[in-house]
């Protein structure tokens, strides 16, 4: 089916949408305008909503909200929103009753034309989508960009044609039900998250599997072999298999020698590519988004292309970003760092101790892991939210904590970066980089990285 018929089938057809958010409402205008009778569903009140409310019932969308917002719809199709449960016992019933549940995403893939680079990972995504696309753009082609990171894409799909290119960031919570994979699938890594919302971490991990699942003889696979779970991948790959490592040669894909320089291996030749120090973004993280990256398009795109990027990307908003000095003392914002693992990638950007502010809401990952780094990297910590417990504890149990970072236990963002203010001194570094979700406090890590911001703009 394309997409002309796809829009065709829809005609009349009561469709629920999950969710009025940023991936569903251009696709309840767009429905509506393509004659489709939309149920426009969320758990917030109608005050809450707010003026979305108003828009989209002037455009014909019917309002189902509230706690019972998913009972009993009698509808032909269901799309989900990417965070919502595929396993929710009110989706359950709708399969069991015949209704359709699928989501943007599965019907973008069903319908898209293009080449379709994925990228999946419990930390890099989107840094890694980004320089992919930007590759992509650099050596002259027409670029989508979507999924998790941005606008949804099934609204646009009837601009989009073979000779497009197509780069998505998918969550576990897209990819647990998608039964299609791209031409190109890259995996960053895997590492324990979301684990308060998925059953179980052999759930998260099947999810991010899909990715590759599907593919066919004739696509491409992009793994992390320094990861072990994202190495064990391997096994499952259908199509062309490259690799990459910070940590030894690969002979089929990207990797960082000892002196610092990306070489790409393949078909039996080995191409230097850039020096790291040609990376315009801070981190041994960014390098691995890198390695990931040129990986990905190789054959695609040339090394000047690549090299230009390098060059130029400053890097994506509230990942180790700049915000401002004052007074000697520089301040970034690391907000994206919702897992532990993300934090210490944060920490290991910077050459000298830092002064850090974390804490949020509680994703049931361990914080053991983030305890080495905590004593190693920083100067001292400042802890609020709902996990400032838990991370204390952990700190103070660890066998290598002597007293040292010192920790200041905040009311919440405001006080950390008063605080942290009148702590630092000229030359040092603060940096909000929470290990934990925002959800506490926040409606999502951007809201949490903005305010931020705001504060620290006003010192």
């Amino acid at each position: 089916m394309d997409c002309k018929q796809f829009f065709e089938h829809i005609k009349g057809k009561k469709i629920a949408m999950c969710g009025i958010g940023v991936s569903n409402t251009p696709l309840i205008l767009d429905f509506l305008s393509k004659g489709a009778r939309v149920f426009a569903c969320d758990r917030r009140s109608r005050e809450l909503i707010g003026e979305m409310a108003d828009t989209l019932e002037k455009a014909g969308a019917e309002l189902r909200l509230g706690e019972g917002y998913l009972e009993n719809l009698e509808v032909d199709i269901i799309f989900r929103t990417p965070g919502m449960s595929f396993n929710l016992p009110e989706l359950e019933s709708a399969r069991k009753r015949g209704i359709a549940v699928t989501s943007e995403m599965e019907v973008f893939f069903d319908l898209c034309p293009a080449t379709v680079f994925a990228v999946t990972g419990s930390d890099g995504k989107t840094t890694t989508t980004t320089l992919i696309a930007k590759m992509l753009e650099a050596e002259g082609k027409k670029v989508f960009v979507g999924g998790n990171i941005g606008k949804p894409l099934l609204p646009e799909i009837e601009n989009i044609t073979a000779d497009d290119f197509v780069v998505v960031e998918l969550s576990s919570f897209q990819l647990i039900s998608m039964r299609k994979s791209p031409d190109i699938a890259v995996v960053t890594n895997v590492e324990p998250n979301h684990l308060d919302v998925h059953k179980d971490m052999d759930e998260y991990v099947e999810a991010k599997k899909n990715v590759l699942l599907h593919q066919n003889a004739f696509s491409r696979t992009v793994l992390n072999v320094d990861n072990e779970i994202t190495n064990g991948f391997q096994k499952d790959v259908r199509g062309q298999m490259l690799t990459f490592s910070m940590e030894k040669p690969i002979k089929n894909g990207a990797w960082l020698d000892s002196d610092g320089t990306l070489h790409m291996a393949y078909r039996g030749i080995d191409a230097p590519v850039l020096h790291k120090s040609d990376i315009a973004i801070l981190g041994d993280h960014n390098v691995a988004n890198y390695l990931a990256a040129i990986s990905a398009v190789w054959g695609y795109v040339g090394i000047d292309s690549i090299n230009k990027v390098a060059r130029e990307f400053k890097g994506v908003e509230h990942r180790i970003e700049f915000v401002r000095e004052v007074d000697g003392v520089k301040y970034y914002n690391d907000s994206i760092a919702s897992s532990p693992t993300r934090t210490i990638a944060g920490l290991k950007a910077f050459d000298k101790k830092v002064f850090l502010i974390a804490g949020g809401y509680d994703k049931h990952i361990p914080f053991e892991p983030l305890a080495p780094y905590l004593v190693e990297k920083v100067e001292r910590l400042y802890l609020c939210g709902k996990t400032a417990d838990k991370i204390e504890r952990v700190l103070k149990e660890y066998d290598g904590y002597k007293g040292s970072p010192k920790v200041i236990r905040c009311e919440d963002i405001a006080d950390a970066v008063s605080r942290a203010h009148k702590d630092a001194k000229s030359g040092d570094i603060v940096t909000l980089s929470p290990a934990c979700a925002s959800f506490d406090a926040f409606p999502n890590f951007m809201a949490r990285g903005n305010y931020f911001k705001e504060l620290v703009n006003k010192l």
